[in-house]
């Protein structure tokens, strides 16, 4: 997955350590008490956990002086002091080391340079004219290599590069297998990206990134069990459960995207019929409002027009995508029984014309309390996709160190 040594190396020695930091970077400024009530350790695990952390500047004492959690979102969790002299707190030094995510779209390269806390200080756009491995590569490096020379300026080291592709992506080995929007097929993309670009690469699913990001930073902060699911051209999902991100055996858990739910209904690109993408991705959405208008529709931005304009049989187009949704969103909470689904993606722009049927279609399918299910929405923009790529690369940076021990 890296064919690169590191240029910088987190000095976490023990997986306990790992988990203490990330407990800080999700949740903090925290004491240490604190700390240790969230991971499940003990104080003297703690002490032990956050002593090199903190020689290595990875972690400081003190509060923020920005204010906001480890994200630099939301109020600073309060101080539990114990009698006698307060206690102090325990944050994540954002300036430490950065970072660079990247989100590929099929015809687009979204760029984020983040800090540790993977807050975003600088993001880029360029077209993808070719979508073929090669050149798209060479575009992820002039942009990476763009980025980097910002980077420079700040003194601090660019620790990791995460890499985020729609489609079956297999994190462990840094291969995407298959992803439908860039016609890839068994592309070794970490190791390319790592040697095209010169810092360790971490690749992986687009919406499973995102969670990643979600889980740390975001609507997920805090919950053991939730959905990401992305509307858009494919329909994605992303699971966390009992507090980790779930890829599964094979890399492709969560693709509700490929839930049948008409038999009877259009072909798919994975060679089933009536798959919730099949009826909701833009594309279907698109096809079949050329079918039912007999208009002309370029695209899903014309499609939205021509459905709050009120033309015959547009506005069931999308009623029927919502429909579809719905059912998937109710097979995830049957499943698994999430607190929380986040729905998000470039599809939302057309969530007004689809909102009822999938709250009716979600709310019928559902047994019995899983309906219960918090169902948010929450516009992204890719830039937000790219700092998940990022945050895929924090976490492997943080987990996967090679320096950790056994301990």
């Amino acid at each position: 997955m890296r064919s690169t040594p590191r240029a910088e190396t987190f000095p976490a020695q023990t997986p306990a350590a790992a988990q203490v930091f990330t407990t800080v970077l999700s949740h903090g400024p925290l004491t240490r008490l604190e700390a240790g009530r969230r991971a499940g350790l003990s104080p003297a695990a703690v002490t032990k956990a956050v002593r090199p952390l903190l020689a290595a500047g990875y972690l400081v004492e003190g509060g923020d002086p920005a204010g906001g959690t480890g994200s630099g979102e939301g109020p600073v969790e309060e101080a539990r002091p114990a009698l006698g002299r307060p206690a102090g707190l325990v944050r994540v030094n954002g300036e430490r080391a950065l970072f660079i995510g990247v989100k590929a779209t099929g015809d687009e390269l979204i760029a984020v340079l983040t800090d540790l806390r993977c807050r975003v200080r600088l993001a880029r756009r360029t077209p993808l004219p070719d979508r073929a491995a090669a050149p798209a590569l060479a575009s992820i490096a002039d942009l990476v290599h763009e980025l980097l020379a910002h980077a420079v300026e700040s003194g601090a080291p660019v620790a990791g590069l995460g890499i985020a592709v729609s489609g079956d992506v297999d994190r462990a080995e840094g291969a995407v297998r298959y992803s439908p929007f860039l016609d890839w097929r068994d592309v070794p993309l970490a190791g390319l990206a790592a040697t095209a670009c010169g810092l360790p690469a971490t690749v992986d699913n687009d919406v499973r990134a995102l969670t990643v990001a979600e889980q740390w930073f975001g609507a997920g902060a805090g919950l053991s069990d939730f959905a990401v699911v992305t509307v858009g051209a494919g329909i994605g999902c992303g699971l966390v459960v009992h507090g980790r991100v779930v890829a599964g055996a094979h890399g492709v858990a969560g693709e509700i995207g490929h839930l049948v739910v008409d038999p009877a209904g259009p072909p798919c690109h994975c060679g089933n019929r009536g798959c919730v993408e099949a009826i909701a991705g833009d594309a279907a959405i698109v096809a079949r409002m050329r079918e039912v208008t007999g208009h002309q529709v370029p695209d899903s931005a014309a499609a939205v027009a021509l459905a709050r304009q009120g033309l015959p049989g547009a506005r069931e187009v999308y009623a029927r995508a919502g429909e579809a949704i719905g059912r998937g969103l109710a097979t995830v909470a049957n499943l698994l029984g999430p607190q929380r689904v986040i729905i998000s993606g470039e599809g939302l722009a057309a969530y007004d014309l689809f909102a009822e049927q999938i709250r009716e279609a979600f709310t019928t399918a559902a047994f019995g309390s899983a309906a219960r299910c918090d169902v948010q929405t929450r516009p992204l923009p890719f830039e937000e996709w790219a700092r998940g790529a990022a945050a895929a690369a924090i976490q492997t940076f943080i987990t996967e160190n090679p320096a950790r021990g056994k301990g």
